[in-house]
C-alpha cells in the first residue's frame, strides 16, 4: 500500500519559515519525482516546486529564492524548506510522487497558514 505523509504545517507569521516533509512508503522512492503542490480556498491545486530523481529542481516563479526542494532517498523523505513566508502561501500543501506518468501518488495535505 502507498502512502505519502506530509508533516510540519501549521500557522506562522508573515517572515517566517516552515519546513514540510513528506515520507513516502510502498514505492521505491528513489525512482519516483517528486512535488509539492498546493491549493488554496476557491483556487486551482498548483505545482511549488518539483525534484527529479537525479536532484534536478524546478521552482514556481512565486516561490523562487524563498522556497527549497530536497530528497533523502534513504529516509524516503521529500523537504520543502519555505522561508520569507508571506500571507498569499497560506494554502494546503499536497506531497506527489510520479513515476512516468502511469504511477502518481498524492499525499493528504498539510494547512500552512501565513497571518500578516
Amino acid at each position: 500500500q502507498v502512502q505519502l505523509v506530509e508533516s510540519g504545517g501549521g500557522l506562522v507569521q508573515a517572515g517566517g519559515s516552515l519546513r514540510l516533509s513528506c515520507a513516502a512508503s510502498g514505492i521505491i522512492f528513489s525512482r519516483y519525482d517528486m512535488g509539492w503542490y498546493r491549493q488554496a480556498p476557491g483556487k486551482q491545486r498548483e505545482l511549488v516546486a518539483a525534484i527529479t530523481t537525479g536532484g534536478n529542481t524546478n521552482y514556481a516563479d512565486f516561490v523562487k529564492g524563498r522556497f527549497t526542494i530536497s530528497r533523502e532517498n534513504a529516509k524516503n523523505t521529500v523537504y520543502l524548506q519555505m522561508n520569507s513566508l508571506k500571507p498569499e502561501d497560506t494554502a494546503v500543501y499536497y506531497c506527489r510522487g510520479a513515476l512516468y506518468t502511469k504511477f502518481i501518488y498524492w499525499g493528504q495535505g498539510t494547512q500552512v497558514t501565513v497571518s500578516s
